[in-house]
């Protein structure tokens, strides 16, 4: 139950991509982080979801980055298996950042 419950209101699987901001490769080319801007209608400010794609693998994308309240989705790559979004930086392929749960 605190599963479904966790799912369904807190975590940032679920969310779907809106408009492509940006893209990068990893150095090592095996990720490809992109960021898209979600509009959240006319009452909810816009807010920028960045995906991990895995180039070399056949695995499903993975949302890492949930920032409200912001338009730019600036991807920078520290090294092979760290990024930068938005001046955040997260682990890949395990680390996400979700503006709810600093």
């Amino acid at each position: 139950m605190l599963f479904l419950i966790h799912w369904a209101f807190f975590s940032i699987e679920r969310i779907e991509p809106g408009e492509l901001i940006a893209q990068e490769q990893s150095p090592d080319g095996r990720y490809t982080v992109k960021t898209y801007l979600n509009n959240g209608g006319a009452t909810v400010s816009y807010s920028v979801l960045g995906v991990l794609e895995f180039n070399e693998q056949n695995k499903k994308p993975k949302n890492i980055y949930w920032q409200y309240k912001t338009e730019e989705g600036v991807i920078l790559w520290k090294d092979d298996t760290t990024v930068q979004i938005n001046g955040v930086l997260i682990e890949v392929p395990n680390g996400k950042y979700d503006y709810r749960h600093p």
